[in-house]
């Protein structure tokens, strides 16, 4: 039987596989053509450590032929699916890269790490006054939402998580430590980032706060929503798109409230870029909201 509610709307996956690719390069121009096929849209993105991606459809079965294709070139992946009356992505972007995730380091994903804890486990987990609480994402997307006494590095960029590291070491002494992202790929590199450093014991949430919203029935331990990398900006606890907006000047989120202060002007501006950007920076913006209103009205 046909369900209705999503049979008019568009289906979302999200995954990511840490495997050595030899040369993404070649794979890029084929991966396009297969998803152009298929109507498919989002960001896949291709390193020789790994492949990430957030694709979306108005059809499941072209998502599950896609996720075939690719599972044929790279081996089987663990990902998340969630629903949206609103298109996430406005078009398909093939990107080749150096890190699956950018940490400005010579440090690669280890293919070996096998720390992980289910979803189902993870409140359980966390419970342990021994575990310490790491919030590996960045500290806009800690705002929107976060786990209750869990820890912000108060990073802008994944960038800056290795300086984080160094300058925390002795608080992790006789702790083990919990992390978590979005979706996992994150605490993949970050689990690296701590081996480099001689720091083993640390545990990760497997497939990250969308698997956790998904595949846990108490959700209480977090508190708020997720920023996701889309155009439905944030989700909520049924992974339903969430109440939060996006500034199109510096990408953050805000919240209904944030719309009303001064300093937010649409496609241009909002408190937190408006000491950022110049005016010549909002002069390009307003060129660039205008045009985008002209072409919705075409």
């Amino acid at each position: 039987m046909i369900d209705k509610k999503r049979s008019q709307g568009f289906h979302t996956y999200t995954f990511y596989s840490c495997i050595k690719i030899k040369n993404p390069s070649f794979l890029k121009q084929r991966i396009r053509k297969q998803a152009n096929n298929l109507k498919i849209v989002g960001t896949i993105i291709l390193t020789q450590e790994g492949i990430n991606s957030t694709i979306s459809s108005k059809s499941k079965n072209n998502l599950n032929m896609m996720i075939s294709l690719l599972e044929n070139k790279f081996g089987s992946f663990k990902f998340r699916e969630s629903f949206s009356k609103k298109q996430p992505f406005k078009r398909l972007k093939v990107k080749v890269r150096k890190e699956v995730v950018p940490s400005g380091t010579d440090v690669l994903i280890n293919t070996g790490f096998s720390n992980y804890i289910k979803p189902e486990n993870w409140n359980d987990f966390i419970k342990d006054d021994s575990v310490l609480l790491i919030d590996v994402r960045n500290n806009y997307e800690v705002e929107v939402g976060t786990f209750v006494k869990s820890i912000s590095p108060k990073t802008k960029t994944f960038k800056e998580f290795n300086n984080f590291i160094e300058e925390s070491k002795k608080d992790f002494k006789n702790k083990k430590l919990g992390i978590f992202c979005t979706g996992g790929i994150r605490c993949e590199k970050a689990s690296a980032l701590f081996k480099e450093k001689g720091i083993n014991d640390v545990y990760q949430l497997d497939g990250g706060i969308l698997n956790y919203f998904k595949n846990n029935k108490n959700k209480d331990n977090f508190k708020g929503e997720c920023f996701v990398f889309d155009d439905r900006v944030t989700v909520d606890k049924n992974l339903n798109p969430g109440g939060f907006f996006q500034c199109f000047a510096c990408r953050r989120p805000l919240s209904k409230d944030d719309l009303s202060r001064l300093e937010y002007a649409e496609g241009i501006s909002c408190h937190n870029c408006i000491n950022e950007k110049t005016d010549k920076d909002r002069e390009r913006f307003a060129d660039r909201h205008k045009q985008n209103l002209l072409k919705s009205k075409l």
